[in-house]
């Protein structure tokens, strides 16, 4: 199967209102949940929030075994979006403050993620089976990041004013209705997509296969560095609104400033794929985004609308830095598979989104390690933060970000073009 139908690339597309919601929420309003409402220190939160994200990092390549293995990867989208969506309600409703609330929160995020992998390894692993064309691949990751961009803005925007509304329980609630409506979408949108043959090989010959894949494995590193980086912005969003530009409520309008571009850019993106290829079209994103989240370091000498136009830019080059590394992850598989001569999209997409998970969750706790170096004090209440606090959240959100996502270029392989 080569050119898809609009319905099939919609339906597809439609599972990113569910990776969108569970990737971005937790990773903005967990940390500042923790240490706001349950008094739990930065630092500590910090791990509380990597270490259930990190059991994925073990368990996702399990996941993707299994439904190698089951034929099939519908009904895992169905199961495993189903109980994300309840975990999620239950995430921020728990009935405990402090240590106990701390625990409480872990032992359910623990939880939800092993649910999610059910989810999202399946999805990831569809888009290496649903065509071969090199192009349609592009086309399919830009229409699935433009919904992503369209889901992180509903729920990053949404999120903070659902809270400030009604609470961190309705946020759960909210959510957690999202994610079930993205989870349904693509179950029912993919019902005509082709389904994949199971392989019998073992996990020591798949693990061995990834190890063999240089193309897979520099791919993966400059994914993962890049999404830390990315997991610490959006981390840092709720401090940078409220320290360092003096305004909590500029959290939504950073929110539409960053992901808006993403909803009119993709057929830019999509042309410079096509023209100059993937490879290239994610080392312009990238530099076109750290440029950007540099000049952000002079913020409070900036206009409010300054800084709205450079998270603008950000938006941009955050785009294409979540479209081409995703066209180019079914090319390195496929050419993984000609070689062996078996299915493996399960187990590398298993891999990929563990190291994806563990990237956005080293994110926050990166985070919140920079708060707590720089002093910042926890507590249910309006605590004064000291000067170092406010420098720590504005250098934790500009260059510790701008700096992984370059840092990360070098590694990049040459791409692989069927």
């Amino acid at each position: 199967m080569t050119q898809l139908t609009t319905g099939v690339r919609a339906g597809y597309a439609l599972g990113s209102f569910t990776t969108g919601a569970f990737g971005t929420v937790p990773g903005l309003l967990l940390l500042p949940y923790l240490t706001d409402r349950l008094a739990v220190p930065a630092a500590v939160a910090g791990v509380l929030v990597l270490a259930p994200k990190a059991w994925d990092v073990l368990f996702n390549p399990v996941a993707g075994r299994i439904s190698d293995r089951a034929g099939v990867r519908r009904p895992f989208l169905l199961r495993g979006g189903i109980a994300v969506a309840v975990l999620f309600a239950a995430l921020f409703a728990g009935p405990f403050t402090g240590a106990a609330g701390a625990v409480y929160v872990a032992a359910v995020f623990l939880l939800c993620a092993t649910a999610y992998a059910f989810f999202q390894v399946p999805y990831v692993a569809m888009a290496a089976e649903l065509t071969t064309d090199y192009d349609e691949r592009t086309r399919l990751m830009a229409w699935r990041i433009t919904v992503l961009a369209l889901a992180i803005l509903v729920s990053g925007a949404g999120a903070p004013a659902v809270r400030d509304a009604g609470g961190y329980g309705l946020v759960g609630v909210a959510v957690g209705v999202l994610i079930l409506a993205g989870t349904l979408a693509t179950y029912l949108g993919t019902r005509d997509a082709a389904r994949h043959v199971p392989t019998a090989a073992g996990l020591r010959e798949l693990v061995g296969a990834v190890r063999e894949s240089r193309p897979f494995r520099l791919l993966l590193a400059v994914f993962v560095v890049q999404a830390v980086g990315l997991g610490t912005m959006l981390a840092g969003v709720d401090y940078f609104a409220r320290l360092v530009l003096g305004d909590q409520s500029l959290q939504t309008w950073l929110f539409v400033g960053f992901v808006g571009p993403a909803l009119v850019v993709m057929p830019l993106w999509q042309r410079v794929g096509r023209r100059r290829g993937k490879r290239f079209g994610l080392v312009v994103a990238s530099v076109l985004f750290a440029a950007a989240v540099v000049g952000l370091t002079a913020s409070r000498a900036l206009p409010v609308w300054g800084v709205l136009a450079l998270m603008a830019v950000i938006g941009v080059g955050y785009a294409g830095m979540q479209v081409f590394p995703l066209a180019m992850l079914p090319d390195v598989i496929s050419a993984a598979e000609r070689r062996a001569g078996s299915t493996r999209a399960g187990l590398f997409s298993g891999v990929w989104t563990a190291g994806e998970t563990l990237g956005l969750a080293l994110g926050p706790g990166a985070y919140g390690l920079v708060l707590g170096l720089g002093g910042y004090v926890a507590g249910t209440g309006a605590a004064v933060q000291p000067d170092s606090a406010v420098t720590a959240a504005l250098l934790g959100f500009t260059a510790l970000p701008a700096l992984l996502v370059v840092l990360a270029l070098p590694l990049l392989p040459r791409e692989e073009t069927a």
